[in-house]
């Protein structure tokens, strides 16, 4: 099979690219570079932006079996600052692959979604099934493409798999790829730059309710992230049927955990600044992963914190 991965420079794409080639997918990555780097993608490259659709002219003939779908603005908070810029990236290009996924006839597509389109969910964990209201553009910007996934497939037949990510994190198990955004909003890689003495790591928010007053999450290793992606596409290429999946492990861990885990592995302390709740951020969100795990058969092998933070100290301190 052939596969075009959108936006397969960056963290995840790159390290699924890598995946897909090593379990003998051919691959073509499309990537802007305006967040990824050329360094992370191994095969052929093909830059360009979804927005804009002459770009897109470069993959006419490829032949793609399917579409991997990662480009997109990643960033809640930012998006509050930038509604514009995230609502114009992530719809109007989305809908751009999608209209050349018509003409040339691709029939399906994993899309990358998030599970920020929930906001903050009633109960816990979150199933596929929980309310979606956002709070954040990002959130919003992802639901809204989940919903016009769902017109294509109604109209064109074109089947979807929407992968609802919990908080990727951790480095390839080989040291060679890792989390390397600018900037860096995620609180592993600040840790680890906090502990590295890059940085002073702010921890947002020490007053909501929960044990030790830090925020929650659901953190998943990249490499098992990168698993589920080719498990989806193989399932939707053999049903030829559209679903939803949560991915995550189905337990949270709170930031200060997060925090006293990168002092642990990094044998180094750090200070931690107190500062303000973020706008967006939701008190607690972790998933239920067993519909992945009964329809997907998904099951993550690296995803306990401890493996999660030495694999990303392992390439934050080599890459430092």
């Amino acid at each position: 099979m052939k596969i075009l991965v959108t936006g397969g420079a960056g963290y995840i794409g790159s390290i699924t690219n890598r995946l897909l080639q090593k379990e003998g997918y051919d691959t073509v990555v499309f990537d802007n570079l305006k967040h990824g780097y050329k360094e992370n993608v191994s095969g052929k490259l093909i830059v360009g932006d979804l927005l804009n659709k002459d770009d897109l002219t470069k993959l006419r003939g490829e032949n793609f079996d399917s579409v991997i779908h990662f480009a997109a603005l990643a960033l809640a908070g930012e998006s509050m600052k930038k509604p514009y810029e995230y609502l114009e990236n992530n719809i109007l290009g989305g809908l751009n692959l999608l209209e050349f996924m018509r003409e040339e006839n691709v029939d399906s597509i994993v899309f990358s979604s998030t599970c920020a389109i929930y906001g903050a969910p009633k109960k816990l964990p979150v199933t596929e099934e929980e309310e979606k209201k956002p709070d954040s553009v990002y959130g919003e910007s992802k639901l809204t493409f989940e919903r016009i996934l769902s017109w294509y497939d109604r109209i064109y037949n074109i089947k979807h798999m929407n992968l609802r990510y919990f908080n990727a994190a951790g480095g390839s198990l080989d040291g060679k790829l890792g989390e390397n955004h600018n900037p860096e909003t995620h609180l592993i890689p600040r840790a680890i730059m906090a502990a590295l003495g890059k940085l002073e790591l702010e921890l947002y928010g020490n007053d909501y309710d929960t044990s030790d007053g830090s925020a929650i999450r659901d953190y998943i290793h990249v490499e098992d992230l990168a698993w589920a992606h080719i498990l989806a596409m193989s399932k939707l290429k053999k049903d030829q049927e559209s679903d939803n999946f949560n991915l995550g492990v189905g337990r949270g861990y709170s930031n200060l955990e997060v925090i006293e885990m990168v002092k642990k592995v990094s044998g180094t302390d750090f200070e931690v600044k107190q500062a303000p709740r973020r706008e967006g951020d939701p008190q607690a969100i972790y998933s239920d992963n067993s519909k992945a795990q009964t329809d997907l058969k998904f099951n993550p092998k690296y995803s306990d914190l401890k493996t999660i933070v030495e694999t990303a100290w392992k390439w934050h301190a080599s890459n430092s």
